[in-house]
Formats: structure tokens, sequence, C-alpha cells
């Protein structure tokens, strides 16, 4: 029996929905930081303005020059964090190659406060307390979570294998399953033999960008597999790390790529910055 398909935008478009009152009470504003022009960052903040106006919030985009240098950055980095008409800001990823080194100084710079990437240190270290305290989390594993609420998946008492370590996603998204008590497995590149450990999960996420790493014959029976990677294929289209068609005739529920965790992210970052406008 194939697996139940886990779309993103149905749960995406309950969240934003959820939020258009609170938007109307408190006319929050998002602002884009972009640097240079990389297409994959384009079409991001194409989303996220497309998602802003959905639901009537306020946004600026600031497109800065590639070569924007990073004292110019963290001058307008202060400015944001300064002024009181901005909610929430984001300094989107990737960065110039002369910026990527300085990327944990351009986060460190943003005030935790206004942190809607949920990046920072701060927000970072608050989500280990417990679910009550992940305030401004990272909105990719934020938006995971709402998935399996909005699909009506446990999490607890489950044993989750997160294949991935970043501190944007894989981390947090561990941190997250421990907070509403899933056993969890956090593999990576010098994990021992992955398909022993894959093998033993209810609930599989899979964050590498490498296409195609989980096989069929890497999948427990009836699992629920959450694909977040994304990489090209040669033909100019995009794919996940999971074996799609393979893995879902073995799944009990499996995201695709694209179309899944995507729109749950945006929405995770709109989510962010109407709770940011609340607390501030």
């Amino acid at each position: 029996m194939s697996a139940t398909i886990l779309y993103g935008k149905p749960a995406a478009d309950a969240l934003l929905d959820s939020l258009k009152a609170e938007v109307e009470m408190l006319n929050p504003k998002l602002v884009v930081v972009q640097i240079g022009n990389d297409p994959a960052s384009g079409s991001y903040i194409k989303q996220k303005i497309k998602s802003c106006d959905a639901i009537g919030m306020r946004h600026e985009h600031r497109h800065l020059d590639n070569g924007t240098s990073l004292n110019e950055l963290l001058d307008m980095i202060k400015e944001l964090n300064e002024d009181s008409d901005v909610s929430g800001f984001i300094v989107q990823l990737p960065l110039p190659p002369h910026l990527q080194p300085h990327v944990p100084i351009i986060i460190r710079a943003i005030d935790p406060k206004k942190d809607v990437d949920g990046f920072g240190a701060y927000n970072l270290g608050k989500m280990f307390l417990s679910p009550e305290f992940e305030h401004l989390p990272p909105a990719t594993p934020a938006g995971i979570i709402e998935l399996l609420a909005f699909y009506k998946i446990e999490i607890q008492g489950k044993h989750a294998v997160v294949v991935g370590h970043s501190n944007t996603v894989g981390k947090p998204l561990s941190v997250m399953l421990l907070n509403r008590n899933a056993t969890v497995t956090t593999c990576h590149i010098y994990t021992k033999d992955l398909a022993a450990q894959t093998r033993k999960a209810d609930l599989l996420f899979s964050a590498t960008g490498v296409a195609g790493l989980i096989k069929k014959d890497m999948v427990k029976k009836g699992a629920v597999v959450i694909d977040i990677g994304i990489s090209k294929t040669k033909d100019g289209g995009l794919t996940g790390d999971v074996d799609f068609e393979a893995v879902k005739e073995i799944a009990s529920a499996i995201t695709p790529v694209p179309g899944g965790v995507g729109p749950m992210t945006v929405a995770s970052l709109m989510r962010n910055c109407v709770v940011a406008k609340r607390r501030n």
C-alpha cells in the first residue's frame, strides 16, 4: 500500500489563516535583507513576500549590492535593530563568498527579539528548556513539527532518527523532537552504518542535501519519512534526500520535494514575525 503524501501547502495555508486576525490587530512588519543575486534566494524571497501579502503583513525587501562590505551590512542590521517599526528581520542566506565566513558574526549582531529566522544563540538556547520556550525557533524545524501536528502524526514515544546535524535544521529539530518526548538518534556524515540507524526509525527525517541518500532498504515498513533535503537535478529540477518513488511503497507517510516541508518553512517564518511583534 502506497504512503500518504504529506503535502505542505494545506498545512501552511492553515497556519497562515490562523495568523490573519493577529496580524490585523498587531500590524507587524517583516524586513528581508538580500545581498547579491543568488537565484535560489530570489525565489525564496518571492515566496516570503507572497505569504506576507496573503495574511496582510507589512514587508520590506532590502536588496543590497553583491559587493556590500561586512561593515555596511552590520550598520544596516544595527539600524533595523533600533527601528521600533520593524518587528523582525532576516538576512537571507547564502551570502556572497566574501561575507560567508562572517555568518556567525552577522547572526550574532541581530537583536534576539527580532531574530525571526531563529538562528541566534539566545533563541536556540531557549529551545533546550521546553516547548513553552520555543518562542522564535528556526523556521524549518518548527514547520516540520507543525506539519506533523496538522496530519495528526504522534511524536511522543516514537523513535525519531534525524539525518543531518546542521545548526539550522538537524540539531534544533532533534531538540524539538526531544521536547515532545520522542527518543531521538541524530546521524551525520561520520555515522557508521547509517542504514542500521535509519531502519530503527518510526519517524525518519533527512536534511543533508544529498540526492537519493535514503533508499527503500533503509526505511522500516510503516515509518513516516520527512524529506528536508533539496538539490538540483541535471535537468534543472529539484529533488530531495529520499528515493521518493521507492520509499513511498514502504512508508506509511512521506513528504514530496518540492511541495512538502518548503511551504511550512515560510509559514513558520510568518508566525515567528507575529510572535516577535506580540512579545516586543
